[in-house]
C-alpha cells in the first residue's frame, strides 16, 4: 500500500484521482478504506462527503488517526478498526453496518512503513529484522533463524518468484542467527552474485516474499475480496490497487470468477448458462500516467482494477 501521513508528509497516495473517481463518494455514502495506513485515499472520501469505516492493523497508523477531527464529530465520520480487513464483516457487524457504497484497497506494506527503519521492512537502511505490519507475532528473524532450508526456499520461490530459492536459503541457513536488514541484504547479494550499480537489488524478491509469508498477505487479501463481495450493496463499488504479479494475479482471477467471465475463457468450456455476475463492469486494468510517475516513482508498479457489484447473491453470506 502507498501511505500519505500528515498535510507534510512526503508520501503521496498512488493512483489517488483513479480510485476516488472509481469509488464516487458522496454525502452519506458508507465506505471501507480497508487498508488506511497513513490516511490518503481516507482524507479524499471524507472531503467527498463520505462517512469512512477505517482498517488497519497496524496500532501506529491507528494511533495517528486517532486526532484527526472526522473522528471526533457526532456521530463520527470516520470510524478506525484496529483490526485486520479480511475480518472486516465481523468488524462491521459489531459497528452494526451490514452493507457499505464502496471499498478501497491498497495492498502490501505502506510507504511509512518501508520509510522506518527501525520496522525492518526494507534493506536502504540498516534496522532489526523485523517486517510485522502488526507489531506481534512472529518476525521475520524468527522465521529466518527456526525454518527449515526447504521451507524458507519455498517462501522466497512462491512469494518471491526467486529463481535461485534454494541457494539463497541454503546461504541463510549457513549465516545463522540472523539479525538485521543489513545481514539479511548482504546474505542475498553475496549468494546472487550482486554488483554495485545493477539496476534492480536482488535483495528485493528475498525481501518481498519474506515480507509476504510473515503477514500472510496473499491469504488476507483473498479473505478480503470475500469479504468485499458479502458487504457491497448493489451498485456498490470496489477499488484494489495492488504493487506485483501475484497480488494483481489473485484480483483479476476473482474479479473474472466474480463476474462469471471465467467460465467462459476457454473455447473448450460452453459459456455457463444463467450466471449473474456479481460484479459488472469490471474496468481493465489502470496503471500510473508520465504525470504521476514524475513526482511518485513508487507507483511505476502500480495497478488498479475496479468493478461495480449487483444485486446476485454473494457467494458467501455476510
Amino acid at each position: 500500500m502507498s501511505g500519505v501521513p500528515s498535510k507534510s508528509g512526503p508520501h503521496i497516495p498512488v493512483l489517488l484521482a483513479e480510485v476516488i473517481a472509481a469509488l464516487a463518494p458522496s454525502p452519506g455514502a458508507v465506505i471501507v478504506d480497508a487498508t488506511f495506513g497513513a490516511g490518503g485515499y481516507t482524507r479524499a472520501l471524507l472531503a467527498g462527503g463520505a462517512t469512512v469505516h477505517a482498517f488497519d492493523r497496524d496500532p501506529d497508523a491507528i494511533a495517528a488517526a486517532r486526532v484527526w477531527g472526522e473522528a471526533n464529530e457526532n456521530p463520527p465520520r470516520l470510524i478506525l478498526h484496529p483490526r485486520r480487513f479480511s475480518e472486516m464483516v465481523a468488524a462491521l457487524a459489531d459497528a452494526g453496518v451490514a452493507r457499505v457504497d464502496g471499498i478501497a484497497m491498497d495492498i502490501g506494506v505502506s510507504s511509512m512503513q518501508l520509510d522506518q527503519a527501525h520496522r525492518g521492512f526494507a534493506f536502504a537502511s540498516d534496522g532489526p529484522l523485523d517486517m510485522r505490519m502488526a507489531q506481534d507475532g512472529p518476525s521475520a528473524a524468527d522465521f529466518l533463524n527456526t525454518a527449515a532450508e526447504a521451507d524458507i526456499a519455498d517462501v522466497l520461490f512462491q512469494y518471491g518468484e526467486e529463481r535461485q530459492s534454494r541457494r539463497v536459503a541454503r546461504a541463510i541457513v549457513a549465516a545463522r542467527p540472523l539479525s538485521t536488514t543489513g545481514e539479511l541484504a548482504a546474505i542475498v547479494r553475496k549468494a546472487l552474485g550482486y554488483r554495485q550499480g545493477a539496476p534492480k537489488d536482488p535483495a528485493t524478491r528475498s525481501f518481498q516474499a519474506i515480507r509476504i509469508h510473515v503477514n500472510a498477505e496473499l491469504g488476507e487479501l483473498s479473505e478480503g475480496l470475500a469479504a468485499a463481495e458479502a458487504l457491497l450493496a448493489p451498485g456498490g463499488r470496489l477499488a484494489v490497487v495492488a504493487f506485483h504479479s501475484l497480488e494483481d494475479r489473485i484480483v483479476k482471477s476473482f474479479l473474472r470468477e466474480a463476474s462469471g467471465s471465467a467460465a467462459a475463457a476457454s473455447r473448450h468450456m460452453p459459456e455457463a448458462a444463467g450466471i449473474t455476475p456479481l460484479f459488472a463492469p469490471i474496468s481493465k486494468a489502470i496503471r500510473a500516467g508520465a504525470a504521476e510517475l514524475a513526482i511518485n516513482p513508487r507507483a511505476r508498479s502500480a495497478t488498479l482494477r475496479h468493478a461495480v457489484r449487483t444485486a446476485a447473491p454473494a457467494r458467501r453470506a455476510a
